[in-house]
C-alpha cells in the first residue's frame, strides 16, 4: 500500500475569468521508504503539492489518501492532529523561534502533545545528538550558521517520529557546504527507513533522492527513478545543463558530516573597555607652563 496517493488532484484559486490553475489533475503515488526529489521551475506548482501532500491545504477536485485513509476532506483540526503526529515539515527560512534556544526549539513539537518537561528535554537532546548539534543545545538561532540552524530545523522535525519528512527548499539559503551538511543528514534520515520529499531547484541534489517528479504548469511533466548518487537524467540532459560530479564532490559530502566546525558562531568577544584618559590637575598645567 502507498503512503501517499494523489488521485486527479486539482487546486483552482479565485473564480469565473480569474481562476488560475496550480494543480491539474495531479496523479502520484510515492511508497512508504522512498525519497523523492521534485523540481520545476517557478511556478510550476511545486509548493502547492508540497501544500497538499503535508496537509497545509486541501483539494478543489479529486482525493488524497495517506496511509490509505482518505484525508481530502478533513476538518482543518483533523489536518493538524495528523501533521502533529505523522508529518515533519523542514523548511528554507527555518522557521525557528529567536527566543528559544536549540533545545526549547526542537522540544516545541512534544509541547503539543502534552508530554511533561522531562521527557521533552530528554527527547530534544537525543534528537539535537543525532543530527551532531549536542554542544549546541543552549545556543539561540542567531548565535548559530545557516547550516547548523537547519541541522536545529530536522531535528525539530524528527523529534516526533514522524512517517513523512516534508522539506521545502531546504538548502536554499544555504552556502555549499552547509548544503551538503543538509543534505547528508536528510539521506541520513531517508537511509533510516523515513519517507522524505524535498522540493529543490538544483539538479544536482537530486543524487540524494531514489526519485525525481518534474512539474509544469501545474501537472507532473517526467517521473523517474534514479540511483542514489547519481543525478536523473531528465535534469541532466533536458532541463539543466550541469557538471559531471567527481569523486571529490562525493568526499566532500561524506566527510562534512565527520568535520569539527570551529566555534566561530559563538557570541563574539566584546573587546576590553578603553580606560578613560587621565586628567590633568590644574597644579601639572603650572608645573608644565613653568
Amino acid at each position: 500500500m502507498s503512503l501517499i496517493e494523489l488521485k486527479d488532484v486539482s487546486k483552482l484559486y479565485g473564480f469565473g475569468d480569474a481562476t488560475s490553475v496550480a494543480l491539474d489533475e495531479v496523479s502520484l503515488s510515492i511508497e512508504k521508504g522512498e525519497c523523492v526529489a521534485v523540481m520545476g521551475p517557478s511556478g510550476s506548482g511545486k509548493s502547492t503539492l508540497m501544500n497538499m501532500i503535508g496537509l497545509l491545504d486541501h483539494p478543489t477536485h479529486g482525493d488524497y489518501l495517506l496511509a490509505g485513509k482518505r484525508v481530502s476532506r478533513l476538518s482543518a483540526n483533523r489536518r493538524a492532529r495528523i501533521r502533529r503526529d505523522k508529518i515533519g515539515f523542514i523548511f528554507q527560512s527555518f522557521n525557528l523561534l529567536g527566543r528559544l534556544t536549540a533545545l526549547e526549539n526542537v522540544a516545541l513539537p512534544l509541547l503539543y502533545k502534552g508530554l511533561p518537561t522531562s521527557k521533552r528535554n530528554s527527547a530534544a537532546r537525543a534528537m539535537l545528538e543525532r543530527v551532531g548539534m549536542h554542544d549546541r543545545c543552549y545556543y539561540y538561532p542567531r548565535q548559530l550558521s545557516g547550516g547548523q540552524t537547519q541541522s536545529v530545523a530536522i531535528a525539530r522535525a524528527l523529534v516526533n517520529d514522524p512517517e513523512l519528512i516534508i522539506a521545502d527548499e531546504p538548502t536554499g539559503n544555504l552556502d555549499t557546504e552547509s548544503s551538503r551538511l543538509v543534505m547528508e543528514l536528510l539521506s541520513e534520515i531517508h537511509k533510516a527507513g523515513n519517507t522524505v520529499i524535498f522540493v529543490t531547484h538544483n539538479p544536482e541534489l537530486t543524487r540524494y533522492a531514489t526519485r525525481v517528479v518534474y512539474m509544469q504548469d501545474g501537472a507532473v511533466k517526467y517521473d523517474e527513478q534514479t540511483k542514489l548518487g547519481e543525478v536523473g537524467s531528465y535534469a541532466r540532459n533536458a532541463m539543466y545543463k550541469i557538471p559531471e560530479t567527481t569523486e571529490e564532490d562525493d568526499l566532500a559530502g561524506v566527510s562534512v558530516l565527520m568535520k569539527v566546525r570551529p566555534s566561530e558562531t559563538e557570541s563574539p568577544k566584546k573587546a576590553p573597555a578603553k580606560k578613560p584618559a587621565k586628567r590633568t590637575t590644574r597644579k601639572k598645567k603650572r608645573k608644565a607652563a613653568a
